[in-house]
């Protein structure tokens, strides 16, 4: 499942809903780092929020063999956030490691044997940036959310903390 939203959407705090009504196991897949205090508060936050037997895996760069590594039947994996996973590629020295980190997590999604919710902020409607960084993130961003759209059973958007449903049941 894929679940978008603009920032403070509520997408976080849905997809975490359904994470808690699984019947397995969970695992927070989590691809931010704090680089900042506002990012420091943010993280404490979503770890405050977390169900304490909730395991947490965090992983900036590789996504695809971190999921790999904790996809199992019956569990669930919650990604958190493909946006920020997507900043640290496009921040990362080696500029092919963004092409191929993302063919690799789209080569593993539909391998997976558990359930998958995947966390990502919609950045495209919006004005386009003015600056190149920006543009060829939101880029990214869009190109990467309509791949997993088309590979995914259930795509839902968030706005004002409301879920619309884009594909599925």
């Amino acid at each position: 499942m894929l679940v978008l939203g603009g920032v403070r959407s509520g997408k976080s705090r849905y997809a975490e809903g359904l994470a808690g009504n699984h019947r397995g196991p969970v695992t927070v897949l989590a691809t931010g780092t704090a680089g900042d205090a506002e990012m420091e508060r943010r993280i404490a936050l979503h770890r405050a929020r977390r169900p304490a037997a909730w395991a947490v895996v965090e992983e900036p760069l590789d996504l695809a063999g971190a999921l790999e590594h904790c996809d199992a039947a019956g569990g669930l994996v919650l990604i958190e956030c493909l946006t920020l996973w997507l900043t640290n590629l496009l921040c990362d020295p080696e500029p092919e490691r963004l092409a191929r980190e993302r063919a690799r997590l789209l080569a593993a999604w539909p391998t997976l044997r558990g359930d998958v919710i995947a966390v990502s902020n919609e950045v495209g409607l919006g004005i386009v940036p003015a600056n190149a960084l920006a543009r060829r993130f939101m880029d990214e961003a869009g190109e990467l959310h309509q791949a997993l759209a088309a590979q995914s059973d259930q795509v839902v958007t968030l706005m004002a903390g409301l879920p619309l449903k884009l594909k599925g049941a």
